[in-house]
């Protein structure tokens, strides 16, 4: 496994779905964007002047997120392709819904 290093984040890709849906199948080979949302796989330790400033990296392995295509570049690890970027270049974290629900507050409630 690669270990990252400083703020940057090592990603897998998840499959791009095949299926459109207009219920066209596109063959693997085809030309495609390159995925854009994966699971994040190891996270580095962070830069020194955030632990000054009391800040922690905002992902943490198991997370699914979402990543510009041109975001960092892409290696090859035991025949795995990962993506290898700075956790800057990262769009967001996407949450499940249970997750939605514990994150929603009293501030969310109507009385």
């Amino acid at each position: 496994m690669l270990k990252p290093l400083f703020d940057r984040v090592v990603i897998k890709e998840l499959e791009p779905e095949r299926m459109r849906k207009s219920g066209l199948v596109v063959p693997p080979g085809t030309s495609e964007p390159p995925p854009q949302h994966g699971i994040v796989l190891a996270v580095g330790q962070g830069v020194d002047w955030w632990e000054a400033a009391g800040v922690e990296m905002p992902v943490q392995p198991g997370d699914h997120v979402v990543f510009p295509a041109e975001a960092g570049a892409w290696i090859d690890v035991d025949d795995e392709r990962l993506l290898v970027c700075r956790v800057t270049e990262l769009l967001g974290v996407l949450e499940t819904a249970d997750e939605q629900e514990q994150s929603s507050g009293p501030a969310d409630t109507i009385v």
